[in-house]
């Protein structure tokens, strides 16, 4: 039963993703329309058409593999311009391309200004940015209700367990007479204590309590709690030095100072505010993950090969995603509210991921003709200010070749995590 409740939801959370993506191609297709750009196509999947219908200009369907959508915005090619380019290979494959696309470019689309490239700067911004910006309001719609509904796990700055001793033999948890006590106990905090001070330094917060630690390093900490009602300081001791988890990524750790305190977690809802400051930091961390995202695919590949356990923090498909979700649903020992919670919170990771993958400066991402139209704009901003000949469209399509390079890596990337999402997955339970 527990098997078809993980197929089941997984298929539903899959669903979902799909949801997303029509939503984010629908970021496009919006302001392109009400800009006059011609949209000849809105399609969710790839492959074989299923099913499909012509409402006024536009073809809406669903094609036979759901890894995606796409809306095509007639004109993302400008027309050649003669003799500024040498006639080299490169020139010639953009042309084939250009030739492919204004095949089914009327005199009037060009007359009626309804090509993409012949949009003002800002219009292309909107339009390119409108399928991202989609995935973050998603996300910021999901999490508020997650928040604002039923609440998000935070640390707090009252201490729910001090370790011991310090332990740096990684083989073993408990504690020898060997093992020198942590600051922590030395400084005598006991569970349940709340920190109110640092070195002086007020804390409201145990991110700040942790990063005042963490800077701290191997200095004096005299520590003012709240015990009993009452305020204490504590003895002055000082932190160590020791392997902490990264703030920007959790699955490495960096050298700095250490206390030996675990921090309670309180269930606490939230608004919108709360929800931005933690859309931050997520996509922070995402922005780390995705600097690495080549190195983290291969390891993947590496550990799937040689039969690794997989990473917690390793790069998943969705469809490790979805099966991730699956396993949330069925997982009997969670109730049914944290359940819905995580299942949503999920989604919105998913969500605001892909705003910002997409954002990546190179075709053929939103972020690469966010790019090109941002070029186009400076050149003929230099040019204008320098007196010089106005340069023109940006030749978008002389950067087919990096598109299709970048293409050809995230088909792999994405098929090679698919298979370690069968083979390997990410178990959380």
């Amino acid at each position: 039963m527990d098997t078809l409740v993980v197929i089941g939801f997984a298929i539903a959370f899959f669903a979902l993703i799909m949801v997303s993506v029509a939503l984010h191609e629908l970021g496009h297709m919006v302001p392109a329309k009400l800009f006059g750009v011609r949209v000849p196509q809105y399609f969710v999947g790839f492959g074989p058409t299923i099913a499909s219908w012509v409402r006024g200009e536009t073809e809406y369907g669903i094609k036979g593999f759901p890894l995606g959508g796409y809306v095509r915005l007639l004109g993302m090619y400008p027309p050649r311009q003669d003799g500024k380019y040498r006639r080299t290979r490169l020139a010639e494959f953009a042309d084939t391309a250009r030739q492919s696309e204004w095949i089914e470019i009327t005199e009037d689309d060009v007359a009626n200004r309804r090509l993409f490239y012949q949009k003002k700067t800002w219009q292309k911004l909107v339009v390119m940015a409108g399928g991202p910006a989609m995935n973050v309001l998603i996300a910021f719609c999901l999490l508020l209700g997650v928040t604002a509904g039923y609440g998000v796990y935070r640390a707090q700055t009252t201490v729910a367990y001090v370790q011991q001793c310090v332990i740096t033999d990684a083989s073993r948890t408990d504690c020898t007479a060997s093992d020198p006590p942590t600051p922590a106990a030395q400084a005598g905090l006991k569970a349940g204590d709340r920190v109110v001070s640092f070195n002086g330094t007020p804390v409201d917060t145990y991110a700040e309590l942790s990063g005042l630690i963490r800077a701290n390093l191997a200095g004096e900490a005299t520590l003012v709690v709240e015990r009993d009602g009452r305020e204490l300081t504590l003895p002055t001791v000082h932190t160590v030095v020791n392997q902490v988890a990264s703030t920007l990524d959790p699955s490495a750790t960096v050298s700095a100072g250490w206390l030996g305190i675990s921090p309670q977690q309180v269930l606490t809802k939230g608004g919108p505010a709360d929800v931005l400051s933690d859309m931050w930091t997520m996509s922070v961390q995402s922005l780390v993950a995705l600097s690495q995202f080549p190195v983290k695919v291969w390891n993947v590949v590496v550990g799937m090969v040689t039969g690794q356990a997989r990473d917690l923090n390793s790069p998943i498909s969705i469809v490790g995603a979805s099966q991730v979700a699956g396993e949330i649903v069925a997982n009997g020992e969670l109730p049914v509210a944290q359940k819905v919670a995580t299942f949503a919170s999920l989604l919105a990771s998913v969500n605001l991921f892909l705003a910002l993958f997409n954002f990546i400066p190179l075709p053929p991402l939103d972020g690469g003709h966010i790019a090109g139209a941002l070029w186009e704009w400076l050149r003929r901003r230099a040019a204008k200010l320098f007196r010089r000949p106005d340069p023109g469209f940006f030749d978008t399509a002389r950067l087919l070749p990096v598109a299709y390079g970048v293409g050809a890596f995230l088909l792999l990337s994405g098929v090679m995590l698919i298979l370690a999402d069968i083979v390997s997955p990410v178990k959380l339970f």
